[in-house]
């Protein structure tokens, strides 16, 4: 018994054996086959690589600027004051940062960022950056540089692109928000073919957003003002004009700090420079990628032509 049972797992380590050299046979066999493909997949990987053009990416550190102590800080000490006359004077500045945290990626605000800085044309009318003239390389099949204008199609179409085309473009290929939730830190890192370009956008987007919440806030704070001072003409109640004196007081050093605070919202902690390195393409990782799939699926090749080959039926003597 012990015999029969030693035979047939010998019997089975043979065609195991077997099997491996029929595959290493196989390969050996469509050797050529996997090379072709690997250098032709290798070729068209450093083609690919050496088409894409550099892109840098500069970044900006901020910090949360408003202060529990300061502007926001008045909201808590005369909140039951407020509440009396039927005004919200809102949260802290936390929330002021999470708010503008999104005004910031928020359709609205991009689109206006994008028009009051003409950037409609290096956002969809380029196609490098000539680094010896410091110039944008135009894509003159949609727009012309001379007549600064966009052309048009076969169809009499202007190839100008829309408020929606503009902000996805942004979004998708240049901007990028981190946020380190350990120290409440945001990152505001801008990528373009042009690093002077990337640097001047991510400082710009950092001031906008600042002055765009600044404003915000000192309307609200007038708007607040002009209906106290409203409420205070109607009422004859010494204690309820108290009240209202009090509010209004707040609201104006509201308006006052936060004309005299450029940096309302987020404070620069490190500013952006003009990369002097690109951040992208990786076509070391391109290539590798490249001759790695060509190997593959030359294997694959192999081994499903030998297959088709075995299935064959042998033709009859």
């Amino acid at each position: 018994m012990n015999q029969r049972v030693e035979f047939e797992q010998t019997s089975q380590y043979a065609d195991d054996e077997i099997d491996l050299r029929q595959l290493f046979a196989t390969l050996w066999a469509g050797k050529w086959i996997v090379i072709a493909f690997t250098t032709l997949f290798a070729v068209g990987g450093v083609a690919f690589a050496l088409m894409k053009p550099n892109i840098y990416q500069a970044s900006v550190l901020v910090a949360p600027a408003n202060d529990e102590g300061g502007v926001k800080g008045l909201s808590g000490q005369l909140g039951g004051l407020a509440s009396l006359a039927g005004i919200n004077l809102g949260g802290g500045g936390s929330n002021q940062t999470v708010i503008a945290k999104e005004v910031l990626q928020s359709r609205a605000f991009l689109t206006d960022f994008i028009r009051r800085h003409q950037l409609a044309v290096p956002l969809k009318a380029v196609d490098g950056w000539n680094k010896e003239k410091q110039q944008w390389q135009y894509n003159r099949e949609v727009y012309s540089p001379e007549a600064e204008e966009w052309l048009k199609d076969d169809k009499g179409e202007s190839f100008a692109p829309t408020d929606w085309d503009l902000v996805e473009a942004f979004k998708k290929n240049h901007l990028n928000v981190s946020e380190n939730k350990d120290t409440g830190m945001l990152t505001i890192s801008i990528k373009n073919l042009s690093p002077t370009a990337a640097k001047d956008w991510a400082g710009l987007l950092v001031a906008d957003i600042n002055e765009h919440m600044r404003r915000e806030d000192v309307g609200t704070s007038e708007a607040r003002i002009a209906y106290l001072e409203g409420k205070l003409e109607e009422t004859s109640i010494a204690g309820m004009q108290q009240v209202f004196y009090q509010l209004i007081e707040s609201e104006t050093r509201t308006v006052m700090l936060a004309n005299a605070q450029p940096e309302y919202v987020f404070k620069t902690v490190d500013p952006a420079v003009a990369p002097q390195e690109k951040s992208e393409p990786k076509r070391a990782l391109i290539v590798v990628l490249a001759v790695m799939l060509g190997g593959m699926l030359g294997v694959f090749f192999v081994f499903v032509r030998a297959f088709i080959k075995s299935d064959k039926p042998e033709e009859k003597l």
